[in-house]
């Protein structure tokens, strides 16, 4: 079964949406200088190809709300969390040293190759570290741009700010993570909620059920469907960044160990086989195929799998509370979120 709110049609006009949008700054910028058509290709590329799940629960909770199908201003709402998805993993993948993205080079490796290509003074590292950071921000900046074409009233848009706040405060938490000599379960669990759970399923809800004319009480049931399930699925995701298929997720297997991510995964482990066994292998190249062979071993691997299986019980659980027709809308989102391979 598969929800309403994923429906093709909606997919469709949320593509349209982000191709005309890019055809029109392709116009305006290239009247700038024709070399900034380049940054617009390459940001246009980059985003294409997402599962569009951000936009996915928008629709949910604008549907939830009675918004009507096929109207215009929630494919605006859903293209707008495209482009702030785009700019959150152009800068992740950087602050990360990631190589690719969706079976990419990332782009801060594509402009680094592009300068060593065409022997250009200057440091090629350098170069492309500073054009992902532009990207990025050229990504954020169209989001807002977007999000206006949905008309939010002043809620909807101080919901639309909060979501923005939140997923970079959630970055920041992961970053200062990694200064420290230690791994905790809760702390990791706490950079989950701010980084993924309220930006992913939380806010995007929110936005949709408030631009439809949600009452508060309605959004704090969606809530409770969020959280919980937003958790799931980012300890999915770190799940896939360990022992993902690569012709799935777009990364080399164990790319979060290589990067040294402090995830709930890895707390997990450290908790049985002790910090400083982890400390020694996380983050390096050598380490990931040890690391990972712990990670199963010592049943980090199959705690992470039960809670994923909890908190998506709790999902289903909020989304019933609620009624049937959120049961209709949002309980096949649920294994879409927890059960993909990618």
């Amino acid at each position: 079964m598969s929800s309403p709110a994923a429906d093709s049609t909606f997919r469709t006009a949320v593509a349209e949406q982000l191709s005309s949008f890019v055809a029109e700054q392709h116009r305006l910028l290239t009247d700038l200088d024709p070399m900034v058509g380049d940054l617009v290709d390459t940001a246009a590329a980059f985003t294409a190809g997402g599962k569009l799940l951000r936009p996915t629960f928008c629709h949910a909770g604008w549907l939830l709300a009675g918004g009507a199908p096929g109207d215009p201003r929630i494919a605006a709402a859903g293209a707008a969390f495209e482009w702030l998805q785009g700019s959150a993993l152009v800068h992740d993948d950087l602050m990360d040293g990631s190589d690719t993205r969706r079976g990419r080079p990332s782009v801060h490796r594509d402009f680094e190759a592009r300068h060593r290509d065409a022997r250009a003074l200057g440091d090629a590292a350098e170069y492309g570290a500073r054009v992902a950071i532009l990207l990025g921000d050229l990504l954020l900046a169209w989001a807002d741009q977007h999000f206006r074409r949905a008309r939010p009233d002043e809620r909807t848009a101080d919901l639309w700010d909060f979501c923005k706040s939140e997923v970079v405060s959630g970055q920041f938490l992961d970053v200062v993570a990694q200064t420290r000599d230690r791994f905790d379960i809760d702390s990791a669990m706490h950079v989950v909620r701010f980084k993924a759970a309220k930006y992913t399923v939380e806010r995007p809800l929110h936005v949709g059920a408030a631009l439809a004319g949600a009452d508060d009480a309605l959004l704090a049931e969606l809530t409770d469907v969020a959280l919980p399930l937003g958790e799931a699925f980012q300890l999915r995701d770190d799940v896939l960044g360990v022992f993902g298929d690569p012709a799935d997720t777009g990364k080399p297997a164990g790319d979060d160990l290589r990067e040294g991510k402090r995830t709930v995964l890895v707390a997990r482990t450290a908790q049985v086989v002790g910090d400083e066994r982890v400390l020694g292998l996380l983050g390096t190249a050598e380490g990931v195929d040890e690391l990972r062979d712990l990670i199963d071993s010592s049943g980090a691997l199959a705690a992470v799998e039960g809670d994923i299986d909890r908190l998506s019980d709790r999902a289903h659980a909020a989304i019933a509370a609620i009624g049937p027709h959120a049961v209709e809308l949002l309980a096949p989102l649920v294994d879409a979120a927890t059960r993909r391979v990618r």
